[in-house]
């Protein structure tokens, strides 16, 4: 094979690996190094073989060489890696994913605006949303006079209820990510009408003068499970893009490059869904803890999340 066509056939994946390597701390690179120092060194002794310029030698050479640090390095510094992924990694994705993340807010909030006041102005716009059975089956679990809150359980235990959260919670988020493989219209169809729906039972329930059941509810959980959303959906936009745009890359290999760049935002997406799972089925449901406390505990979460998710722009000139 003459040394041009091995060039064009691997370029890509060299210039990967360098741009990884030009930007230490990002968590996905550790699974990119492993996956490509075999390959990486297979291309360097193939071109050794073929007697290839003495540049490209050099280049796969030293590409070998710091490869195989970052791969010591990482190995020695795993126990880090966890702190270091929730202190710096997450908050950075989350920065450099900062426009797709505005659109998916968009997307998501004004469609929910929008249906929260038509359906409180509108005792019937619910109906064109939401289905007649799903309606009551809402008003039942928000109302005041519940011995519950929130969904009816269909488990005695509050445990059992923390893993049906955490499934309907990851459903919902891999939809909105995996949505992002139909050029991004997936993903904008699922958060248009999460928003729609949640949206129309704000507005409904607010409506009903549920207001003493609804919003102490959901104003604690609410603050990682709405955000995780709106996050998964953003990382769903990076894959639709991808495609859309793949620059000088083949669509084949920009969708794989975006999918690696967001690994970092589902890691955090996850955990985000079940600290929201967790507080839905034990500190959301419970009756008895008084509604200034739910309230400020909600708070709290919103403020601490806005604060973590605005942190990362600190982290990007390092």
């Amino acid at each position: 094979m003459k040394q041009q066509l091995f060039e064009q056939q691997h370029q890509d994946t060299w210039d990967q690996i360098e741009q990884c390597l030009d930007k230490p701390g990002n968590v996905q690179n550790s699974v990119l190094f492993t996956e490509h120092y075999m390959l990486l060194c297979q291309h360097l002794a193939l071109s050794k073989q073929r007697l290839y310029d003495t540049a490209l030698i050099d280049r796969l050479n030293k590409l070998v060489m710091r490869l195989y640090r970052e791969l010591y390095r990482y190995r020695n510094d795993s126990r880090l890696n966890f702190y270091s992924f929730f202190v710096r990694g997450f908050p950075l994705s989350i920065y450099r994913h900062r426009n797709f993340i505005a659109v998916a807010l968009l997307v998501f909030l004004l469609p929910g605006l929008i249906a929260g006041v038509w359906v409180f102005f509108d005792e019937n716009a619910v109906y064109s949303i939401i289905d007649g059975p799903s309606v009551r089956q809402i008003e039942q679990m928000y109302d005041p006079g519940a011995s519950k809150l929130g969904r009816e359980r269909e488990a005695e235990t509050d445990i059992a209820m923390f893993g049906f959260y955490i499934q309907n919670n990851i459903s919902i988020a891999f939809r909105c990510f995996a949505g992002g493989l139909l050029a991004g219209l997936g993903t904008l169809l699922v958060l248009f009408y999460n928003g729609l729906y949640i949206g129309s039972i704000a507005g409904h329930l607010t409506r009903l003068d549920y207001i003493d059941t609804f919003y102490p509810f959901v104003v604690g959980h609410g603050a990682f499970e709405l955000t995780a959303i709106v996050f998964s959906g953003a990382a769903g936009l990076k894959l639709g893009y991808s495609i859309l745009n793949p620059g000088p890359f083949s669509r084949r290999n920009a969708l794989r490059r975006a999918g690696q760049e967001a690994i970092p935002m589902l890691y955090g997406i996850i955990l985000m869904l079940v600290i929201a799972a967790f507080m839905e089925a034990f500190w959301s449901s419970n009756a008895s803890l008084a509604i200034s406390v739910k309230y400020t505990v909600g708070a709290t979460c919103w403020l601490l999340v806005l604060l973590y998710s605005l942190s990362g722009k600190r982290f990007e000139s390092r």
